[in-house]
């Protein structure tokens, strides 16, 4: 079983255009930031939206196909969707809000009780199919709208940011639990959100979608090791740098100048990643060691425990992370001056 889409789709001056395939058995993580297409890339698989020209295919079968006037409604879609508010309808109990699907596909009333009842079991809430959702917390809303999806064998579950509604404290819990049930679920799993760590707690693959199209598929940790554009460099906390490769010198397209340790490199453009962890912050110009050294003036401290995130803006902008205690001996606050230093083999540069 597999999805298959290429296609595009015109929203006034915002074009998504996507060539997308995912198999059976794995869940992969759409992640983009707010305007990248997302939303838009859901409504086509789910049928909301048609395309404007292209062909989507689930296990075979064509769902929209521009050239050839086919488009398959939503209601005959193998396809359930798990929305990040869930729309549980509030007059229903969580049994008949399971229930739901089941009898809008035509199954009999006592059969869809007893499917739902069986989901609710399987999902961790056997005793609560008589509440309806204002009697529930939400993170067994969430579960009765996930058993709500799954009750009707989907080929694709689609899931739209389905943890962005709890809070912090019930959100790792969720997880966990919603991580076991998709592994039981043999369709294919679209997860579509903008946590990083919901995909790597979630997700086989990562998808990133930019300006409505696709920049980079891979596993998190290999995204997280070669971002390919600034979004992604951001939302996993590391320095992207771009620049060109000359005789062993990364000349940044701004005009600075990095030593690497990458031997074996063709002279050309690159792209250099640095963990902030990896830059130390001084003072005055540090002698010694670290072979790129630069001044840089402290632009914003960004507090997280006993860690501060300094970004720093001049020839090299970037944002190193450092201790709490480094910051008061160092007396930082934006606007100061700093000189900031990281050891050649810390530069991680590949091909652009």
């Amino acid at each position: 079983m597999s999805l298959e889409l290429s296609g595009r789709v015109r929203q006034g001056s915002f074009e998504l255009d996507v060539e997308l395939s995912v198999d059976s058995g794995e869940t992969v993580a759409l992640l983009g930031p707010n305007g990248a297409g997302k939303t838009t890339l859901l409504r086509v698989l789910a049928g909301l939206q048609a395309l404007d020209d292209g062909v989507l295919r689930l296990d075979g079968r064509t769902l929209d196909d521009a050239s050839g006037d086919v488009f398959v409604p939503p209601e005959r879609r193998p396809i359930a969707v798990v929305f990040q508010q869930y729309l549980l309808f509030p007059n229903l109990s969580a049994l008949e809000n399971v229930a739901f699907g089941l009898r809008a596909r035509g199954t009999p009333r006592a059969e869809a009780r007893r499917t739902a009842a069986g989901w609710l079991d399987r999902v961790g809430l056997a005793s609560m199919g008589r509440r309806r959702p204002d009697q529930l917390s939400g993170g067994q809303q969430q579960r009765v709208a996930l058993a709500r999806a799954l009750a009707t064998e989907p080929a694709l579950l689609l899931l739209d940011e389905p943890l962005a509604a709890l809070d912090a404290a019930t959100r790792n819990d969720v997880r966990r639990d919603l991580r076991q049930h998709l592994s039981g679920f043999a369709g294919i799993r679209l997860l579509i959100t903008h946590d990083p760590l919901d995909a790597h707690a979630l997700a086989d693959q990562v998808i990133v979608l930019e300006e409505g199209r696709i920049t980079q598929r891979a596993t998190l940790a290999e995204i997280t090791a070669h971002p390919r554009s600034r979004y992604v460099a951001e939302l996993v906390g590391v320095n992207l740098l771009h620049g060109t490769l000359r005789g062993g010198t990364l000349v940044l397209d701004g005009g600075a100048e990095l030593i690497g340790a990458e031997a074996g490199l063709a002279d050309g453009p690159v792209r250099a990643v640095i963990r902030p962890q990896a830059i130390s912050l001084h003072a005055d110009r540090p002698h010694g060691s670290p072979r790129n050294v630069w001044s840089a003036t402290v632009a914003e401290l960004d507090r997280h425990g006993d860690r501060v995130r300094v970004r720093l803006d001049g020839p090299i902008a970037a944002t190193a992370e450092v201790t709490a205690a480094a910051v008061a001996e160092l007396g930082l606050h934006p606007g100061d001056p700093v000189w900031a230093s990281v050891k050649a083999t810390e530069l991680d540069i590949t091909p652009a």
